[in-house]
């Protein structure tokens, strides 16, 4: 079993990388998708992702639940989760305990069968925001970055579609 963390900045090719990565493995891949579409906006990226991936994904939107999706989902295809950032934010948004979200996931992924393909964004490589709810999502994210890192097998860094080979 394999687990792989792809991180980046925003449009930096971390998913098309991410659903190569998942689409490697045998079996029917599952895309677990952590965004709601809130706006239009977010409902046209949905829709561009949803169009590049074509129709041979299982799909499951999981908006909070994480763990739980992975575990329902196991011992098939790979899983592509995407993204941990958006989970995050979820989560705090939520008032969840990220912190026990993210612990909970990092035990979680060494007992799965199938394979998992993360992405998450990298948002601590820019200046420090001027607020305190910015800084405390930026802070968490890198938290929980480490964390999900430390327990996967592999992580590669996408910049400008290239990916950088980390662990």
């Amino acid at each position: 079993m394999a687990v792989i963390l792809i991180t980046g900045g925003a449009r930096s090719g971390k998913s098309t990388r991410a659903e190569a990565r998942a689409r490697s493995f045998p079996g029917q891949p599952v895309y677990i998708a952590t965004a709601e579409a809130l706006d239009t906006e977010m409902e046209a990226r949905i829709a561009t992702h949803r169009a590049r991936r074509g129709t041979d994904w299982i799909e499951r939107e999981v908006p909070l639940d994480l763990v739980p999706a992975l575990v329902a989902t196991d011992d098939g295809g790979a899983r592509l989760v995407d993204c941990l950032t958006l989970w995050l934010s979820n989560l705090m948004h939520a008032q969840r305990d990220w912190e026990g979200g993210v612990k909970a996931l990092a035990g979680a992924l060494p007992r799965l069968k199938s394979p998992v393909v993360l992405v998450t964004n990298e948002v601590g490589l820019g200046i420090v925001p001027d607020n305190a709810l910015a800084r405390s999502f930026r802070d968490a994210a890198g938290i929980m970055n480490q964390t999900i890192a430390a327990a996967a097998d592999e992580v590669e860094f996408v910049v400008a579609g290239l990916p950088m080979k980390l662990k």
